[in-house]
């Protein structure tokens, strides 16, 4: 029975950095991955959807470039050519990760890997056989998350017309016409990626908004630029009625207080993910799940069973690739004893990649109302940036929520071009507890975007400049 230090179970966001920083610490590494390294974010989430979310950005913008003096003539668009794009984009990121594992000396098991008793992983590889392998230190439980389907409303997967975003990500063609159920951060970017390659996509969702996390003033500044471009978005809804055909899907949907009756080629249900809690051997080890269906972890990410650990998005939201990451690096640095920050669950940022782009830390406005807390409201929006107005790009805003008291920064919202960018001067304010004033003392550069961010925490003050 080979034997390591460390033996993490999925080699996703989570499971692969966690696996570098043990390495990096001097434990000996064990890595077990069935489907290839990286996980669902490199290989069927967060990198292939970011590329094609661009190559639907360079066909939105080439569609207005003559109004920049750049004559291109009709723009014809190809799907499978951006999905084959995107795949090798994955590969590629896939491979870079196989790269650091020979460069830390991190062993990669490839199987599925299973709780086999007292320090004890037992793998079955692609080809049958079984092996077991001995985790002196930790064995850490990364297996992350899968989609899931809707069937209690007749929206059961079946890979044609009742699609995940797997299969959306595989696709050889856009549907001509398509229903995507859920409005959260997938939903909202795969409207955005078969508006642009010339769908007509229904966004659904049960929430009141679109972006049901976001503050309302960006579930709404998103909603309105998807209407101005031809997505019908139906917030508040209710789906009853379903009929799955050969070739189509119709239903029935109650939103506003209006029924309408669908039909569609391809029905897209992006609700939400489950953990990947099947056949680890986790009841069988003491390894309990809370009342959501997630892995129990303490403050140090150990389970209920002593020596057994879980990060990432099988130990509960938000279930964001980031949070892994940094829960691999916290918890690596925990087992060699090194001082660590542990994790700040209250400043780990929201990020979606439509267009405009949506970026978060902190609280909402609802949720200070809620909260009832003193505040006030900064706000600054692109269409007065310079900057914004020279790449065309004027949609959104700079939305920062500050404690009337001492200026300290409650929550930011961003909704704009490279707003996933633009949101992390305020995620270090937030980390560093830096105020407003001390926001605005740092001199930005004229003419950029990120000078709305300073003009936000100037307008919570009652001194905005440039409007």
């Amino acid at each position: 029975m080979a034997s390591f230090d460390v033996i993490f179970i999925g080699g996703g966001p989570a499971g692969y950095v966690g696996a570098i920083r043990c390495a990096q610490l001097g434990f000996s590494v064990g890595v077990v991955e069935r489907d290839g390294l990286g996980g669902t974010c490199v290989l069927w989430g967060c990198i292939p959807a970011k590329a094609l979310l661009e190559s639907a950005s360079i066909a939105n913008r080439a569609r207005h470039a003559a109004d920049f003096g750049v004559l291109l003539g009709e723009v014809k668009t190809d799907y499978n050519v951006a999905m084959k794009r995107s795949r090798a984009v994955s590969t590629q990121n896939s491979k870079g990760v196989e790269f650091l594992f020979k460069k830390n000396k991190i062993t990669y098991i490839k199987g599925t890997g299973k709780l086999a008793g007292k320090n004890a992983v037992l793998v079955k590889t692609p080809d049958g056989k079984e092996e077991k392998y001995d985790a002196k230190k930790a064995i850490v439980i990364s297996t992350g998350s899968r989609v899931k389907g809707l069937p209690q409303i007749g929206l059961e997967l079946n890979k044609t017309t009742i699609i995940s975003s797997d299969q959306a990500l595989v696709l050889d063609k856009t549907p001509a016409s398509i229903v995507i159920v859920g409005a959260g951060a997938v939903g909202c970017e795969f409207a955005d990626v078969f508006n642009a390659f010339g769908s007509q996509v229904t966004l659904i969702d049960v929430a009141p908004t679109i972006l049901p996390l976001e503050d309302q003033d960006s579930s709404k500044e998103v909603e309105r630029a998807f209407k101005k471009r031809g997505i019908t978005v139906l917030a508040g809804a209710k789906i009853s009625n379903v009929k799955v055909a050969k070739d189509s899907v119709s239903m029935t949907v109650d939103s506003g207080g209006e029924k309408k009756d669908i039909k569609c080629d391809v029905v897209l249900v992006a609700a939400g993910r489950a953990p990947v809690v099947e056949e680890v051997g986790l009841k069988e080890n003491g390894v309990q799940l809370n009342e959501r269906g997630f892995i129990k972890i303490n403050e140090h990410m150990e389970t209920s069973a002593k020596g057994i650990y879980a990060i990432g998005d099988v130990a509960g939201p938000p279930m964001l690739a980031h949070k892994g990451e940094r829960e691999g690096v916290v918890l690596a640095e925990f087992l060699a004893g090194k001082g660590t920050h542990g994790m700040d669950y209250n400043n780990i940022p929201n990020a979606t990649y439509c267009h405009p782009e949506v970026a978060s830390i902190g609280l909402t406005e609802a949720q200070c109302k809620e909260k009832k807390l003193d505040y006030k409201v900064g706000k600054f929006p692109f269409m007065a940036s310079g900057r914004a107005r020279t790449s065309g790009e004027t949609e959104g805003f700079v939305k920062i929520i500050r404690d009337t008291k001492y200026g300290e920064i409650l929550g930011a919202h961003i909704v704009g071009a490279h707003a996933t960018e633009l949101i992390h001067e305020l995620v270090v304010a937030r980390t560093n507890e830096f105020t407003v004033e001390e926001v605005d003392l740092a001199i930005h550069a004229h003419p950029t975007l990120a000078e709305a961010v300073g003009e936000a925490c100037l307008d919570s003050l009652g001194k905005m400049m440039q409007a």
